[in-house]
C-alpha cells in the first residue's frame, strides 16, 4: 500500500463518518441531545497482520497523522468528523469510520466514553 491509496482510505473513511454524523444532527435539528461525550477508531490489523509502529504500514499511517494511542493502537477521534458534544452522533461517525476501514481489509472498531 502507498501514502497515496491509504490517504484515499482515510478520506474515505472521513467523508462516511461526517455524512453518517450530518445526518444524525439533521434528523435531530440540534446538538443538544443524549449525552456529551467522544468517540474515536482504534486501528489494529491490516489483512490479518498487527500493525506495529515500525512496520511499514504504521509508518505509512503515521505519516498520514494517524496516532498510537496509549495502548499502542493507532487512533482516529471523532473531533475529526464531528465537532459537536452528542455522544450519540459522535458514535454514529466512529461507526460509518470503522465500517470503510474494514471494508479494505482493516481490523477497525469504534470506541466511546461518556464527557
Amino acid at each position: 500500500m502507498t501514502i497515496t491509496e491509504l490517504k484515499a482510505i482515510l478520506v474515505e473513511a472521513q467523508n462516511a463518518a461526517t455524512a453518517k454524523s450530518m445526518e444524525l444532527y439533521n434528523r435531530y435539528g440540534t446538538d443538544h441531545v443524549g449525552c456529551c461525550g467522544f468517540a474515536w477508531v482504534n486501528i489494529y490489523e491490516h489483512n490479518g497482520q498487527k500493525i506495529k509502529g515500525n512496520t511499514k504500514l504504521g509508518r505509512l499511517l503515521k505519516q498520514a497523522g494517524v496516532r498510537q494511542d496509549w495502548t499502542r493502537a493507532f487512533s482516529v477521534w471523532g473531533g475529526e468528523w464531528y465537532h459537536g458534544q452528542s455522544i450519540d452522533i459522535k458514535e454514529a461517525g466512529a461507526q460509518a469510520y470503522a465500517e470503510v476501514l474494514r471494508k479494505h481489509g482493516f481490523t477497525a472498531y469504534a470506541g466511546s466514553r461518556l464527557d
